[in-house]
């Protein structure tokens, strides 16, 4: 099954150098290009892309607002913030839009192919020094509906990494469950995305960092 992609970037050159680059792989296929925030929600809802790579400094409607358009409209579309600036804003305010990673435009080509795969598992991998820079700063709601057990036993699997087969697996369940169970978390929790589902559950207490790493 082909994951399909769409590129938004404002730098011409760089959406045809990841659309070469990403067309190598025949697990990829680019079905669209961005070329400002405001096309990108566009395109999303016609296109209906699995993972949107987004520029956060952009024209007419920057990464940030296009983003947390895209998750609230199109929540099944996941977002990779792929971009130069490296500051505690920039990181902040795309996890709170919804985007499910987070990279540099220097990533690496298999950093970002592995970016790319587990976004479209469903894996969140958060590292504990990010998580605790995400539990001081992202803001969450203070009253949300309780979670069932099944959807707490999803919500813990999902933040120790496991991709939506994994759970379903785990939990002897199908994968159109699994999302559904995170479908409902996510509402329940007032989020957009597993990323903010998972810091809310560190906060909360429900899930534990694990100690001794960083």
């Amino acid at each position: 099954m082909s994951i399909c992609i769409l590129i938004a970037d404002d730098h011409a050159v760089v959406r045809q150098g990841l659309r070469m680059f990403l067309e190598m792989d025949t697990d990829f296929t680019v079905v669209g290009e961005a070329e400002n925030g405001e096309d990108a929600v566009q395109l999303a809802g016609e296109l209906q892309p699995d993972i949107v790579l987004m520029d956060l400094i952009m024209p007419v409607m920057d990464g940030i607002t296009a983003t947390s358009r895209i998750r609230r409209q199109y929540p099944d579309v996941e977002v990779i913030a792929l971009t130069s600036v490296l500051d505690d804003g920039s990181i902040f305010g795309a996890i709170r839009a919804g985007a499910i990673g987070y990279l540099l435009k220097d990533t690496k080509a298999d950093k970002l192919i592995h970016a790319i795969e587990s976004a479209f598992a469903g894996q969140v991998q958060l590292s504990p020094r990010v998580a605790e820079r995400l539990l001081r700063e992202v803001d969450l709601p203070d009253v949300f509906e309780p979670l069932t057990e099944r959807e707490k036993d999803v919500l813990r699997l999902l933040a120790s990494g496991c991709s939506n087969k994994e759970i379903a697996q785990e939990l002897n369940i199908g994968e159109k469950t699994v999302k559904t169970h995170v479908s409902s978390i996510l509402s329940k929790l007032g989020v957009t995305s597993r990323t903010q589902a998972v810091v809310y559950a560190l906060r909360t207490g429900l899930l534990m960092l694990p100690p001794g790493e960083s």
